[in-house]
């Protein structure tokens, strides 16, 4: 199953950061290519959400249920679509002297072998943008201190 991760340092808070990304239903307003979303169910510690996704014409939705820890994890599980397998983790660890580290990870597989031969050319960019919007949305809430985000080794 092809999969990608990143570390980043940012100056923003590991609660900040968290809900940023728990707010599944902001997606499309930041996020390329989530063109709408749609929460089934939410409370404190878990969420079913359908994602819908597009490029050009092509639509695809998912299903997955968010498995959330205020503050520290959400950890993301495919229930439905067009993929086999979708998981991704986003944890977050805060930092002496403020910020965070955001490490998220995703690994996917395709019910067809060929596109996901042909997903992984595409995925590593993909990721990488879709990254850059977090972060970009994170500067756009809590204040633009993206000088001081970098990647951790």
């Amino acid at each position: 199953m092809p999969g990608i991760s990143e570390k980043r340092e940012l100056p923003y808070s590991a609660q900040q950061m968290f809900d940023l990304v728990a707010d599944v239903g902001s997606y499309s307003k930041f996020l390329p290519w989530v063109v709408a979303t749609r929460i089934r169910s939410d409370n404190e510690s878990e969420m079913i959400a359908d994602m819908v996704v597009g490029f050009k014409s092509l639509r695809e939705r998912f299903t997955s249920k968010v498995m959330k820890q205020p503050g520290e994890l959400i950890d993301v599980h495919y229930i439905d679509g067009p993929l086999r397998d979708l998981e991704n983790t986003w944890r977050f660890t805060p930092r002496e002297g403020g910020g965070c580290i955001v490490d998220f990870s995703v690994d996917f597989a395709f019910k067809n072998r060929v596109f996901e031969a042909l997903a992984g050319q595409y995925f590593d960019r993909a990721f990488r943008k879709m990254v850059a919007a977090f972060e970009a949305r994170a500067d756009e809430l809590y204040g633009s201190k993206s000088s001081s985000a970098h990647s951790v080794a």
